[in-house]
Order: structure tokens, then C-alpha cells, then sequence
């Protein structure tokens, strides 16, 4: 009965961790759109970030109830629990981010959209490996050592990501842009790179959850 239990859990947390996925995928879409002047489809990426961030809420819902009820061992439920909302956290950045473009419409100088749109993919694009360590810790199918080379991956991601941030945040405001228009392109820029932030946070939390798993 305790392994059926599990399983159930397991299998949701796998679908959890796809709509949590591919709510960044879908954000990453609509902010793409947004600084190619696609405004159109810009909005249906937006709607549709929205829509996967409340289906990816409603699975979370039930992994908590069925830890509730008695899924694993109580001195790792909360771990586990713990784990998914640091994700949820991402998937929440990767929607905040697509609300902010489509809600504040930043203007983005032409000379600045290039690197928007190289920020925009790495930061976004940090889920790809952090889905790889999640998928590789609770399903137990690799090694230790795997788990750490994919959670390293994502530090490294996070690092270019902060170097990007670093040099786009001087061109802002060493532009001939006026003061108010710089605190808003420097604001959207805190909302990117916020994702590649909580995915951070979220693969420490795996690094961690894995050495107490060795131990």
C-alpha cells in the first residue's frame, strides 16, 4: 500500500515537473514574440502561460494531499514537499515575467533587443537542466554523481545568466534613455532573470535532498 502510494506521487510529481516546464517554455514564447513586435501572438503565449501555471497549481494541490494522507516516510515528505514549491517558484517567476511584458510594455530600444533576447533564452532556458536533475533524484534512475553534474549545469547557466545581467544593466544606463525609461527596462530585466534566480535555488534544494539521500 505504501509503494502504491508512492507511485502515485512519483507519477505526479513527473507531471508536475512537465507543466512546470512548459510553462516556461510557454512564457519564454510570448516575451520572443513581444520584442519581435508580435503583440498578437505575444498575448495568446501569455493566456496560455497562465492557463499551464494553473494545471501545473492544481497537480501540486494533490501531491500535497496525497503526502498528507501518508505518501513516503515522514522525515522526507516535507523535503519532497519542500522541493515542488521551489519549483512552483519558478514556474511563478517564468508567469510573472510574461505578465510584466504584456501588462507594462516595456519599449525596448532596437539597439537593446538583441541582448533582451539572449537573456531572455538563458535565463528561460535554465529549466531544461534543472528538469533533468529533478527527473534524475526522484526517480532514482541515475547516479549521484549524475544528479550533481545536471544541478552544476544549472550554476553555471545562472553565472552566464548573471554576466548578461551585468553588461545589459550598464548599456541601460549608459543610454541616452531618459532616467524613468532606464529604472523600467532595468525593472523587466529583475523579472528575467528572476527565473534562472529561483531555478538556483530550486537545484540546491536537490543538491541537498540528494546528500541526505546518501547519507
Amino acid at each position: 500500500m505504501c509503494f502504491k502510494k508512492e507511485k502515485i506521487v512519483l507519477d505526479l510529481i513527473v507531471q508536475y515537473i512537465d507543466r512546470a516546464e512548459a510553462c516556461i517554455q510557454s512564457a519564454e514564447t510570448a516575451i520572443q514574440f513581444y520584442l519581435e513586435g508580435d503583440l498578437k501572438q505575444a498575448k495568446t503565449a501569455a493566456r496560455l502561460t497562465a492557463e499551464i501555471e494553473s494545471e501545473a497549481d492544481l497537480i501540486r494541490y494533490d501531491i500535497r494531499d496525497k503526502l498528507y494522507l501518508g505518501a513516503y516516510m515522514p522525515l522526507i515528505r516535507e523535503d519532497i514537499y519542500k522541493l515542488v514549491e521551489n519549483v512552483d517558484k519558478v514556474a511563478n517567476a517564468g508567469e510573472a515575467c510574461s505578465d510584466f511584458f504584456l501588462n507594462q510594455r516595456p519599449t525596448v530600444p532596437e539597439e537593446l533587443k538583441l541582448q533582451f533576447q539572449k537573456i531572455v533564452q538563458k535565463s528561460l532556458g535554465i529549466m531544461r537542466p534543472l528538469k533533468e536533475a529533478l527527473l534524475c533524484f526522484f526517480k532514482g534512475q541515475c547516479p549521484h554523481e549524475v544528479a550533481h553534474q545536471f544541478a552544476k549545469q544549472v550554476g553555471l547557466k545562472e553565472s552566464e545568466v548573471d554576466n548578461l545581467e551585468w553588461d545589459l544593466t550598464k548599456d541601460i544606463f549608459t543610454s541616452s534613455l531618459d532616467f524613468s525609461r532606464q529604472l523600467h527596462l532595468k525593472l523587466c530585466l529583475d523579472a528575467i532573470v528572476e527565473v534562472s534566480d529561483r531555478a538556483e535555488d530550486a537545484v540546491d534544494r536537490v543538491v541537498l535532498a540528494t546528500l541526505k539521500s546518501v547519507f
